[in-house]
């Protein structure tokens, strides 16, 4: 589960935008496999003196941090991760650029994956039928419904 965090000054990003820019994330790990209910984003939207840059109140300075769970570059190469890196700024362009803020990106991409539970159970395996499965519901599929389905497999 990549789980993103945009801490925003209060009125950022209107309704509209958020569902649209949360959109756009998913569609990042979809292309790469990841099951879109995996994708949870959060706004945290705060208050100028809720919210400091530099020591000063934060009127336009955009956090986002990102936590890399069911997917993680692990011993991949630097350029991989520049390459997602650089992708996923390409997709948060729109909401970011142009608009007079300043922003920080951090992926944080070291993560147990046995430490993560999906409605009270660990996910499937990585590729996976039962990954495969649960990635064409578009949701946890509890083992009974799972054992099911696999048996018209």
């Amino acid at each position: 589960m990549p789980i993103h965090r945009w801490i925003i000054p209060k009125g950022y990003l209107s309704a509209e935008e958020k569902g649209v820019l949360s959109e756009k994330i998913t569609d990042i790990y979809e292309g790469v496999g990841l099951p879109r209910f995996y994708v949870v984003v959060f706004f945290v939207e705060l208050e100028g003196h809720d919210f400091y840059y530099g020591g000063k109140p934060a009127k336009s300075f955009v956090r986002i941090d990102v936590e890399h769970i069911a997917r993680n570059f692990g011993d991949a190469p630097v350029a991989a991760k520049k390459e997602f890196l650089d992708k996923y700024e390409a997709v948060i362009e729109p909401w970011i650029k142009g608009r007079g803020v300043d922003w920080e990106v951090q992926i944080k991409d070291i993560c147990d994956r046995d430490l993560w539970h999906e409605n009270g159970r660990s996910p499937p395996a990585i590729g996976s039928v039962e990954e495969t499965i649960w990635k064409k519901e578009n949701r946890p599929v509890p083992d009974d419904e799972l054992a099911a389905i696999k048996a018209t497999l």
